[in-house]
């Protein structure tokens, strides 16, 4: 299936959910995290949940990281530049609603993408081969083109696979792993 169906698709999925499922897909995807080989790592990039489009709360996982000890890095988003900058979350970090409802950080300590080990990523869809699709803007295939090829990236999402996107380019990344409630897939 192509891109543009696969988000039709998923976003309808997604819109059926209830608040309940999805609080509780959540709580199971950051558990199903723990069995990830990747918890030696330091510096874990993590996305906040954009409630509105009924996103993985991304909560669960956070507390996850904060009990493990780890430098959790969030992003702030330039619609202009279509580029990202990522920032430690610390006690001090302030955060505020753009105006697509991403909760980003005001201002912090940047950290670069050389920096980051873990990123998890969202995504609307993805295939048995790790290749995944997110809402089409390209934010992250530009932002994973700046990290070390070695970055484990790890998508997240309430859904099995697709068997095939069929219309993946050159410019797109594909996952390491993608987390469901009840799953761990390895690509």
């Amino acid at each position: 299936m192509d891109k543009a169906s696969l988000r039709k698709k998923y976003k309808t999925l997604r819109d059926q959910l209830s608040e309940e499922a999805i609080d509780n897909f959540s709580l199971d995807i950051a558990n199903q995290a723990l069995q990830l080989p990747i918890w030696e790592k330091t510096n874990y990039h993590l996305f906040l949940t954009i409630a509105n489009k009924k996103e993985i709360d991304t909560e669960y996982l956070l507390q996850v990281l904060a009990g493990k000890d780890k430098n959790i890095i969030i992003s702030k988003s330039d619609f202009e530049s279509g580029e990202l900058t990522h920032y430690l979350l610390t006690d001090n970090t302030r955060l505020k609603l753009n105006n697509y409802g991403i909760p980003e950080p005001i201002d912090g300590i940047q950290i670069q993408e050389s920096q980051l080990e873990v990123v998890f990523v969202p995504l609307l869809a993805y295939d048995r081969k790790g290749n995944r699709i997110g809402y089409g803007k390209g934010f992250y295939d530009r932002f994973l083109a700046k990290c070390k090829p070695e970055t484990i990236k790890v998508g997240l999402s309430f859904f099995c696979p697709e068997t095939e996107i069929t219309d993946i380019y050159e410019g797109d990344f594909p996952l390491d792993y993608c987390i469901t409630p009840s799953k761990v897939y390895t690509f």
